[in-house]
């Protein structure tokens, strides 16, 4: 038997010991309410957020964030029926483009699903709704449902799954796009919109 033969029947007969497994990781409750947990944790990751009532005051508002920025009166919005289906005549003056955005301009997108207990946004990308939207713009506006808001990521994975329409891409979301690898200073809007506004609907 070489000296190599020997190495290696040594270290085949040194058997690991059997060691337990851990149990599982007990994930924590909730703060209660997952909309109120949500916003809270959204809120950390300086996003703004605001609770509205309907659908129908999603002009307003997004105009009035417009003018709290000193931004032009004008939106990016996908091809998608959800953002046509809104009556934006309720804001005069405020112009609607289907151009991509740019790192100076606004884009308005709709949130499937969120998860409270991160304060995170999960955009699920389709042709209606791509991915590179929340990349694109320096302020991004993300419309949210109350009722999509889930208590943890796996819930939302649930979700996802049972619609039976799995997507190339989903997207997390958590506050406005950020780093800090150049000489440990916080910088917004590396990678993606260096502000968001949420709006969730509370009807």
């Amino acid at each position: 038997m070489s000296a190599r033969d020997e190495i290696l029947a040594r270290v085949r007969s040194r058997k690991p010991a059997e060691v337990a497994r851990p149990a599982p990781f007990p994930i924590p409750p909730g703060d209660g309410d997952p909309v109120q947990q949500f916003a809270k944790r959204a809120a950390l990751a300086n996003a703004v957020v605001q609770e509205i009532g309907s659908l129908a005051e999603v002009p307003a508002v997004v105009a009035e964030l417009l003018r709290a920025r000193n931004m032009e009166a004008a939106i990016h919005l996908p091809s998608d029926p959800a953002a046509d289906a809104i009556d934006w005549s309720r804001a005069p003056g405020l112009e609607r483009r289907k151009t991509a955005p740019g790192p100076d301009e606004a884009a308005v997108a709709f949130a499937p699903y969120a998860i409270a207990e991160t304060g995170t946004l999960a955009y699920c990308a389709s042709a209606e709704r791509p991915a590179s939207w929340h990349f694109r713009p320096g302020f991004e506006i993300a419309i949210l449902k109350a009722g999509d808001i889930h208590a943890k990521l796996e819930d939302v994975i649930a979700k996802v799954k049972a619609s039976g329409r799995l997507p190339h891409t989903i997207n997390l979301v958590t506050g406005p796009s950020r780093t800090g690898d150049i000489e440990q200073t916080l910088e917004l809007g590396a990678h993606g919109p260096k502000a968001l506004a949420i709006l969730i609907v509370l009807e």
